[in-house]
């Protein structure tokens, strides 16, 4: 049977409806997020589909070779060169999206010097190396949300795990892991930022992987805190005296309790990522 929610969790969600610029921010946010998701279907220097020669083709989906539409060289196809544009004009169409412009292409066709104005080819203009700012907006929004969501869980997952686990065992455990906290937390992360990226070729998943290794931190002390708070009431000490192991206590019992004051400080660790 499909599970109801509780009385408490049905108050709250009427409560979060019930806030105006809250309701209408989250559906805000979710629709600019689902339109990013789409960014290839909306700015892209390749068409969205394309027939030729009695075939079809998904160009934003895959690559073809320019010798694929009559040209001469096996390299990926350029759809903004007027010959490849010519030859599948002469036999077949192109459907391009709303911007015919990624995030990366350079616009060698303007009429003045870049940075230009908006105008009806560029809505927001082009930047100092003539590349449409639109299409780079769109896409620096999912790169930059879809960054957050991911630290944030991250983080999430790393500090409910680690301040679960020293709440609810306290002593030696808890003793142990406030130390090890307070030497990792005192690292320099911008210093291992410069160090890294010196050895390594910097990249997304790098600046994810370090950051993950600290955002964690200042979640610890808030669950930590929810968990030496509840592991000591009664419903509790009733669980582990009828049994239940210590991962089902902390994880049917505790973690709902100290989630409340731990989802109040992640759309902070959110906005920061």
């Amino acid at each position: 049977m499909r599970a109801r929610p509780s009385p408490i969790a049905r108050r709250r969600w009427q409560v979060f409806r019930g806030n105006g610029r809250a309701w209408w921010s989250l559906w805000a946010f979710a629709l600019l997020l689902i339109v990013s998701l789409g960014a290839e279907l909306i700015a892209n220097d390749k068409p969205i589909v394309m027939h030729y020669q009695g075939q079809w083709y998904a160009p934003v989906v895959f690559d073809y070779p320019e010798t694929e539409f009559g040209g001469f060289l096996p390299t990926t196809a350029d759809y903004r060169d007027p010959a490849v544009r010519e030859n599948i004009a002469a036999q077949g169409w192109m459907l391009w999206p709303a911007v015919p412009f990624s995030y990366d292409t350079l616009d060698r066709e303007l009429t003045g010097p870049a940075p230009s104005p908006p105008s009806s080819r560029h809505w927001l203009g082009t930047d100092d190396h003539g590349r449409d700012v639109f299409a780079r907006v769109i896409y620096g929004f999912r790169l930059s949300v879809v960054f957050a969501v991911v630290l944030t869980l991250g983080s999430m997952a790393l500090g409910v795990l680690f301040g679960g686990v020293q709440g609810y065992f306290g002593g030696k455990v808890d003793l142990i892991g406030q130390r090890i906290i307070e030497i990792w937390s005192g690292m320099p992360v911008l210093f291992l930022l410069i160090i890294l990226a010196s050895l390594v070729q910097p990249n997304l998943w790098w600046l994810l992987g370090i950051m993950l290794l600290f955002s964690w931190l200042g979640l610890v002390d808030i669950v930590r805190a929810e968990f030496l708070r509840a592991r000591n009431l009664e419903y509790v000490r009733a669980a582990r005296a009828m049994g239940l192991p210590s991962r089902l206590i902390m994880w049917r019992h505790v973690l709902p309790n100290a989630m409340v004051a731990t989802l109040t400080f992640i759309p902070f660790l959110f906005t920061g990522a």
